[in-house]
């Protein structure tokens, strides 16, 4: 078993803007990634199998709604500290992290802010400890990036709700106690349904042949004439706001998640520069290596910035969708370039499972797209500043 030896780059001193809560958040977090998660992750990621016995350890370290009040569970934590969380375990793998974000930002969160007080202290308790396992429902078969073209509906049948309709890509699905569902009542307005494990006419069936996140469960929500009780509404928020304030919480936290991807193969990269020997020399040496390596650490530093003053933002209350939009975008699509130029760096074996690189290559080609596809947050980001939406 390969020891973890990363070591976190932190070229424009930025843990001095991070207070002491922050930094130990972030270390334990770090701590457990490198005892529980690298020497393991590649095995499971090879047979794609997603590591249960990790989902104890996520709710120890507050993995689960760390942003939730502690009367519900939660960690009462601030939006840095979710980020930072984030950061440290997509470093060790995004499949984790998306187990991690997804039961906290939409299935914790909705339930949080758009539940009753009942619906909060039925579920929210047993999510932050893993007890439950949630999953959310948005995608269907024909609509990604138009969620407001959904077919999945439910009618009002006097005591309760009939849900007819199919989610698909929905991480967690196969295995999960719930769902956060969201379906289109007979008027065509969208609403939060919470559907439980058991409920006839509710299934889950796995999606297999994954290239990336295979170390993460993904699955589909099918719904054939699924009787849901009329407590089970959400009551507080409805149409498609309700699940875009959702994706808000999931995508900032994934633009801190796509910044561990980042400096762990930096880090693989820098490491293997000092060591690999060409020409009589160490490759980190040679001119365009270096300039490789410089490339990485100046976006890595520029993205830990962004994400920074956009936490900020979020626990001033201040931080706009399209705001969430760009720093996502852009920490992603940073993160896939160095992924790649790491990998170039490592030459053959930067595609074994010896090193991380190739594993965080294909896990992001994931990130690239869910949650809000690299082009529709560049129109998202498009219309806020001319004022015309481009999408039609």
């Amino acid at each position: 078993m390969k020891p973890d030896l990363f070591q976190a780059p932190d070229y424009y001193l930025l843990d001095d803007l991070l207070s002491e809560e922050h930094k130990l958040v972030r270390d334990a977090t770090r701590a457990w990634v490198k005892r529980d998660v690298t020497p393991i992750i590649e095995e499971y990621a090879q047979r794609a199998e997603f590591p249960k016995q990790l989902i104890k350890g996520l709710a120890e370290i507050g993995g689960f709604g760390p942003y939730i009040p502690e009367e519900y569970g939660g960690a009462g934590l601030d939006q840095i500290s979710y980020g930072l969380i984030m950061q440290e375990i997509e470093r060790g793998d995004s499949g984790i992290r998306s187990t991690s974000s997804v039961q906290s930002s939409l299935v914790m969160y909705p339930i949080w802010k758009y539940g009753n007080e009942e619906q909060r202290k039925k579920y929210l308790p047993k999510l932050a400890t893993g007890e439950f396992i949630g999953c959310f429902g948005l995608t269907e078969p024909d609509f990604g990036s138009n969620p407001s073209g959904m077919i999945t509906n439910f009618k009002d049948m006097g005591d309760h709700y009939l849900l007819n309709g199919a989610k698909m890509w929905i991480s967690n699905a196969p295995f999960a106690d719930i769902a956060v569902v969201w379906a289109k009542n007979e008027e065509g307005r969208i609403h939060g349904l919470i559907v439980e494990r058991g409920m006839d006419g509710f299934s889950t069936p796995e999606t297999h042949n994954k290239w990336s996140l295979r170390a993460s469960s993904t699955g589909e929500l099918i719904f054939d004439n699924v009787k849901v009780p009329k407590e089970n509404l959400l009551p507080n928020k409805s149409g498609l706001g309700a699940p875009l304030g959702c994706l808000d919480s999931a995508r900032y936290g994934i633009a801190w998640g796509a910044i561990g991807a980042a400096m762990d193969c930096y880090d693989t990269a820098l490491r293997y520069s000092q060591q690999r020997i060409q020409f009589d020399k160490p490759i980190g040496a040679t001119q365009l290596q270096q300039k490789k390596l410089a490339e990485m650490i100046t976006e890595i530093t520029k993205a830990q910035l962004l994400t920074w003053r956009l936490g900020v933002l979020r626990n001033e209350g201040r931080a706009t969708t399209a705001q969430i939009s760009m720093a996502k975008r852009n920490n992603v699509d940073m993160a896939l370039t160095i992924a790649r130029d790491a990998r170039q760096m490592l030459g053959g074996m930067g595609i074994t499972g010896e090193y991380s690189i190739m594993r965080h290559m294909m896990n992001l080609e994931s990130v690239v797209t869910y949650e809000g596809t690299h082009d529709i947050h560049l129109l998202i980001t498009g219309m806020d500043v001319t004022g015309f939406p481009a999408f039609k």
